[in-house]
């Protein structure tokens, strides 16, 4: 049994990530993340922190544009323009979710898909159907994939069970796989037996957002459990949507919570904006 942590799956991406930032610099190019937010949630300033620690590590810009909380959809809309219409701003995101009264519908279609890093354009997302390499899966499934990747996993003809079904995670993971040759399964609260579609799996990935969900009747011993969920237990602790303590010796690899898929989303956000960087430059 592995307890994969995302600190190891970090530390190998970061390498190579400093090393593009560097070539960039080198040509004349500094690779900047523009982060939109209106008001000032704690859950989004968190995450705001942790990504502007993370890129500002590997030598990438980050730059904030805070709007008050009673923002109009009109101004919102403006603020955001600036930023796609601003060439030295090669990543946009985003922090969502919104407050009531505001939509980022036009801004999904509107957003160059090129500075989409956060892959909310309907573009981006037709490309991760497609199979197309030039475009952006949303962070946190990308992040499951180079979890995966850095375990070693050969997916073809792997069974992969996904428990969850959002644009955010799920679908576009199971696609992401999908495309590596995997037998994806998806599973949702309509699913009839979720136990035995799990059990049945190579790979179990689980988003669901339901605290401890997945338990010992879910998995086997060959497999190998990354789970995406973050939630606060009942004793106010954070926890993930897999029941670590009960399935931890029972599985082959496991990711934890904290510690685990969470950790690499942020190395996959500045990975996009290097990414961008050198496609915005035709590089």
């Amino acid at each position: 049994m592995s307890v994969i942590k995302g600190a190891q799956v970090v530390e190998k991406m970061g390498e190579d990530i400093i090393k593009q930032v560097e070539g960039l610099k080198g040509a004349g190019i500094e690779p900047l993340l523009a982060i939109l937010k209106v008001g000032d949630d704690k859950s989004q300033g968190a995450y705001e922190t942790g990504a502007r620690k993370r890129l500002e590590k590997y030598g990438i810009k980050c730059e904030t544009t805070a709007l008050d909380l009673d923002v109009s959809q009109e101004d919102f809309e403006k603020a955001f323009k600036a930023l796609n219409d601003d060439e030295k701003v090669h990543g946009i995101l985003i922090l969502q979710p919104l407050p009531k009264g505001l939509s980022i519908e036009n801004i999904k279609r509107e957003i160059n898909p090129l500075k989409d890093v956060d892959a909310i354009s309907p573009v981006n997302l037709y490309k991760v159907m497609a199979g197309e390499k030039d475009g952006y899966a949303p962070c946190t499934a990308e992040g499951v994939i180079e979890i995966l990747d850095y375990m070693g996993t050969e997916y073809r003809g792997k069974k992969c069970a996904v428990v969850g079904c959002s644009l955010v995670v799920g679908r576009p993971l199971g696609l992401l796989l999908l495309a590596r040759e995997a037998t994806v399964t998806f599973c949702h609260e309509f699913t009839k037996d979720v136990p035995k579609e799990t059990r049945d799996a190579d790979i179990l990935v689980v988003a669901a957002g339901v605290p401890k969900l997945i338990g010992i009747e879910n998995v086997n011993k060959n497999m190998t459990v990354v789970d995406v969920g973050i939630n606060v237990g009942a004793d106010g602790k954070m926890c993930g949507d897999v029941d670590f303590d009960a399935v931890e010796t029972l599985v082959e690899n496991i990711t934890p919570v904290p510690g685990g898929a969470g950790t690499v989303t942020t190395s996959v956000l500045a990975k996009h904006v290097v990414k961008a960087a050198k496609a915005l430059n035709k590089l």
